[in-house]
């Protein structure tokens, strides 16, 4: 999942980037809303993180603007202003969540899963399809009962997969969503982590869950 911060604080800013890197997602950061705008016309986020006070343009006025071009990408707002108007405010934008500062980044987290499970459909931190389950917040995968040792970018690749189940996902998808701006890899990286992930999962076993859509991408379902 990919996710993008937008905190003029930098520090704050990195240690929230580096709380959600270590926790598997791909993250951007940016520093005003005006830049916000920029990075969000470019690629497809999961969830944005808005600080509600930042130069060029406020967390406010950005979510307003986001929904009135019809982006409806949710939105937690980060915030030192914590009265029940400015909740209110807050929410009354666009806004989907509104955690007041100092936070502790388990609660942050918390939230992030919460709000991808809200958009996804799905009730739990568990996802399954077949004899497959990964533990979204216990970061564990097993089949069949069987437990299968991913890398965290293999581990984030599945989720994505398995949060889109029955959708083909062609390599661009999977890279805007997998790695942010920063990346300079190779173009055939994707091939290869499918490849990897397709090894570990579908390898041993009769049902093979990954599935090639030759010249447009792959598709995670049961045939």
């Amino acid at each position: 999942m990919r996710i993008l911060v937008v905190e003029d604080e930098k520090h704050l800013n990195a240690m929230i980037a580096e709380a959600l890197t270590d926790d598997g997602y791909s993250v951007d950061s940016c520093y005003n809303g005006q830049e916000a705008l920029d990075f969000m016309a470019c690629a497809d986020f999961d969830v944005v993180v808005l600080d509600v006070m930042m130069p060029k343009m406020d967390g406010l006025t950005l979510v307003r603007t986001l929904r009135a071009q019809g982006n409806a990408t949710p939105v937690l707002f980060l915030t030192s202003r914590d009265s029940v108007a400015d909740k209110v405010e807050g929410l009354e934008s666009g806004g989907d969540y509104y955690l007041v500062k100092p936070f502790h980044f388990d609660e942050l987290l918390a939230v992030v899963r919460a709000m991808t499970r809200k958009y996804t459909g799905n009730r739990s931190n568990v996802y399954t399809i077949a004899d497959l389950s990964l533990d979204a917040s216990a970061k564990t995968v097993t089949r069949a009962g069987k437990p299968i040792d991913l890398t965290a970018k293999e581990f984030s690749l599945l989720e994505y997969m398995l949060r889109n189940r029955g959708v083909v996902l062609s390599r661009e998808m999977i890279e805007n969503n997998l790695w942010n701006y920063d990346y300079e890899g190779g173009t055939n990286v994707v091939d290869v982590y499918v490849g990897y992930l397709r090894k570990k999962m579908d390898t041993g076993f009769d049902k093979k869950l990954i599935h090639t859509v030759w010249g447009t991408g792959w598709v995670l379902r049961e045939d």
